[in-house]
């Protein structure tokens, strides 16, 4: 259990000022935290003027970079042992934060993992329903949350994968993934969210496909074979089947046939390389 003392709290927030007062007091209501920080990532509002009066020490970027880069500048400028992350929005609330919080120790990573009734509408919950059971596949875990922007992490772990993290709004997605495939102990817990204040910054129709190609290139740098083999298995069986398809009807095999074996057994070994060198990966625990 890790006690607020040394857990620092960042918020990455962009134009929430109608919210982060509130975030902030609530938060520094329930926890002597190490510090609170409020990273405006170029906001045009008055978000950290609030956030300042409300008590969080505020780190600006002078234009907006992004939700991951937001995080990254709140990950170096921390000092605690831990660092709690959570969005400026109003979603979040603060006894859930203690929560995770109080799991850290035992676990590297605590996720807060939404129900799907509060996803914000039901395409957003047919969405993240996917990339949570393909990213279930892929690290042969079960994830149940993928996407919540709610979780507590060692300072230390989080540096690691820094260099791994995006700029846009796949942070969490990546920090899930890498920790998980990484061999640090990882455990979901339950949360409620509220309404956020605002307009969401984040589009299904725009943002995901960037997901999941974050999936797919975080799991290929860690454990390459789970998705070169799948493809190389259904192309050689999709090529044995149509060659002997033809063999039976014409008596010859199709060069269609010959290209999808010759496809699999290329995808197979360039999945075989691809694991060979994430093995010489540097294991950056301490």
């Amino acid at each position: 259990m890790a006690d607020p003392a040394v857990v620092s709290v960042v918020i990455p927030a962009f134009n929430e000022g109608g919210a982060i007062g509130d975030v902030v007091r609530a938060l520094a209501a329930i926890g002597t935290w190490r510090e609170i920080l409020v990273v405006d990532d170029g906001s045009t509002d008055d978000t950290a003027a609030r956030a300042a009066a409300a008590g969080a020490r505020v780190v600006r970027h002078p234009y907006n970079k992004g939700n991951g880069a937001a995080v990254k500048t709140g990950i170096r400028q921390t000092a605690g042992e831990f660092v709690l992350l959570l969005d400026g929005d109003g979603q979040h609330q603060p006894a859930d934060a203690r929560r995770l919080v109080e799991r850290l120790g035992d676990y590297d990573l605590i996720v807060g993992s939404r129900s799907r009734a509060a996803q914000a509408s039901a395409a957003r919950a047919v969405g993240n329903a996917l990339l949570n059971r393909l990213a279930s596949f892929l690290t042969e875990r079960d994830i149940p949350d993928l996407t919540s922007g709610m979780r507590a992490a060692r300072r230390d772990c989080l540096l690691e994968f820094l260099p791994l993290l995006p700029n846009g709004f796949s942070t969490p997605t990546t920090t899930t993934l890498a920790f998980i495939k990484a061999g640090y102990n990882v455990a979901f817990e339950p949360i409620e969210v509220r309404r956020r204040i605002g307009r969401s910054k984040i589009h299904l129709s725009r943002d995901g496909v960037k997901f999941l190609l974050i999936v797919m290139r975080v799991v290929t740098i860690f454990s390459p074979m789970r998705v070169f083999l799948p493809i190389a298995a259904v192309a050689f069986l999709a090529g044995a089947g149509y060659g002997v398809w033809t063999v039976v009807a014409s008596h010859k095999i199709a060069n269609g046939a010959v290209l999808l074996l010759l496809f699999s057994v290329l995808v197979f070994l360039v999945g075989l390389v691809s694991e060979q060198v994430a093995a010489l990966r540097p294991d950056g625990r301490r």
